[in-house]
């Protein structure tokens, strides 16, 4: 289980097509609770990431990381573009002298991003925010590697932990954004950002399992 930054790029590509793919839901989920600008906000981000896929390609994994964070800070609008350009900073330190993402580094990469997102956006787990489906999977691979699990099996768990989080915004109420100031606080309501981190995580654990046996 590895993914170099050939497979980094990838994963990339697979994570804009499922947020291409959600534009009208996630919009949609926006309008009810907020602005409805996050998924043009995460389209724009994504455009400018590929639109430098070749340079990407060729970087190692920590300035690959460098990259997509001043990338994603500055094409992303809103406080999602500072929360992933400051995720991504981090992994660029994290991961110094690594050329790959490999079964050990799965929990640093997700740990990495969730430290960043709380300490940079001032949220916790609860808020309902990105943060939720991130964290989740978090624990979900933890608790996961605690039990003996392993390659395939192991990235599934990721995946149902992000779906988790995700899905367990809807019954918190928000602490940031808009939604805090519904009368409902949205409750009831997926948080968009959740959605498209959940999205990302998907993805993300897609790629790697490429060539996984089941």
């Amino acid at each position: 289980m590895k993914m170099d930054v050939s497979a980094f790029v990838g994963y990339l590509e697979d994570a804009n097509r499922l947020i291409c793919e959600n534009r009208d839901y996630v919009t949609r989920l926006d309008a009810e609770t907020g602005d409805g600008d996050h998924w043009a906000n995460m389209n724009m981000g994504f455009s400018k990431l590929l639109s430098k896929k070749e340079s990407l390609a060729a970087m190692g994994l920590p300035d690959l990381f460098r990259e997509c964070g001043m990338t994603m800070m500055s094409g992303v609008g809103g406080s999602a573009g500072v929360l992933y350009g400051s995720a991504y900073l981090a992994l660029s330190k994290a991961f110094a002298g690594r050329d790959y993402i490999d079964e050990g580094g799965v929990v640093l990469y997700l740990e990495t991003q969730a430290e960043a997102i709380m300490k940079r956006g001032r949220v916790e787990p609860g808020n309902k925010t990105m943060l939720d489906p991130l964290y989740q999977a978090k624990l979900s691979v933890e608790e996961a590697l605690k039990q003996g699990v392993h390659g395939a099996a192991l990235l599934e768990a990721l995946k149902a932990g992000a779906d988790q989080g995700m899905r367990a915004t809807a019954g918190m109420p928000a602490f940031k954004g808009r939604a805090c100031y519904r009368p409902d606080k949205g409750v009831g309501h997926l948080d968009p950002g959740a959605v498209t981190m959940e999205y990302q995580l998907r993805a993300f654990a897609d790629k790697m399992l490429e060539g996984e046996p089941a």
